[in-house]
């Protein structure tokens, strides 16, 4: 999926006429009808989306080929991704989470750290979720200038200066 990036995901349904909870994770989050087709991870293709109107947390929307609430529910977690080329390009200091992970992550010596496991955001800022070479734990990196001073994606790497003791055996 490196050719496409994920930018929402489905909620369920919404009401008994096939509408869907809609979750976009577009920077504004009324793009991502301007995004379709969509797809998700086994391949399933949404042609049209439909935006209906705003709920909690959510957008609601019609997709094509979903009609009835069951049909609707069926589709709760999935998650939706877009072309890349469909998408506009990152601004300067902003990365696409597609693009964060698997990176390596090394300290300002250079030595390896970590790999970049999942990017999170719950609202007060991104998080980095780092697994350290040879361990099954994560630790949460701030994903901020201070924390992580370089990000360069053409050269598949991160330099990070996690604070003392986030790493126990480094």
């Amino acid at each position: 999926m490196s050719d496409r990036v994920i930018v929402g995901a489905l909620g369920g349904a919404f009401g008994v006429q096939g509408e869907v909870r809609l979750k976009s994770f577009c920077a504004d989050p009324l793009d991502i009808a301007d995004y379709a087709p969509l797809y998700t991870e086994d391949g399933r293709r949404f042609d049209q989306i439909i935006l209906t109107g705003q709920t909690k947390n959510a957008l609601t929307a019609r997709i094509n080929a979903v009609t009835t609430k069951e049909e609707a529910d069926a589709l709760k977690g999935v998650q939706l991704y877009a072309d890349r080329d469909r998408l506009p390009p990152p601004a300067d200091d902003e990365y696409y989470y597609a693009d964060l992970i698997g990176l390596p992550v090394f300290d300002s010596g250079g030595t390896r750290i970590a790999t970049v496991r999942n990017v999170m955001d719950h609202g007060a800022g991104d998080l980095l979720e780092l697994a350290a070479p040879g361990s099954a734990e994560t630790v949460l990196l701030p994903f901020t200038r201070e924390a992580v001073p370089l990000v360069d994606i053409a050269a598949g790497r991160i330099v990070a200066d996690p604070p003392p003791g986030l790493f126990p055996d480094a």
